[in-house]
């Protein structure tokens, strides 16, 4: 979630008329929409597409400087953790860090079944993760 506004948040880059400030008043309002309802899903989902809305913009189409990339996200704009993992080869397509935290799985060691390449899966299986309802964020898939 972005930082609330008062009187001492540093003001955002003179570029930022390159970003279209619909676009993130759009993702602001279906957050909040999302927030009524009692499941996380909708969460992750919005808040994952603002920030590979936000990567795209800075690392695919360079059309916003790092100056205004920094401001973003410092202002909670996106999640800058999850943007570090999209960098490295193998998780260009995370859904989110929960799935490849190796604590909360049930074999020691394992990751979320959403991070299995389809062709290891066997036939029938339904791949959905239970904590973001992801159905595949493999690489591979």
């Amino acid at each position: 979630m972005p930082k609330i506004k008062t009187t001492r948040t540093k003001q955002p880059p003179e570029d930022t008329r390159t970003l279209n400030p619909y676009i993130l008043d759009d993702y602001a309002k279906k957050m909040r929409d999302a927030e009524t309802t009692e499941s996380l899903w909708p969460i992750m989902r919005i808040s994952h597409a603002r920030s590979r809305y936000i990567y795209e913009l800075y690392y695919k189409r360079d059309i916003i400087s790092k100056e205004l990339y920094d401001w973003l996200l410092k202002e909670g704009y996106a999640d800058a953790n999850l943007i570090a993992k999209w960098k490295k080869t193998g998780y260009e397509k995370l859904c989110c860090l929960r799935c490849i935290q190796t604590r909360d799985m049930n074999y020691q060691g394992s990751t979320c079944i959403c991070r299995v390449p389809k062709s290891q899966v066997r036939s029938g299986t339904v791949v959905e993760c239970v904590h973001c309802g992801c159905r595949g964020c493999s690489s591979d898939s």
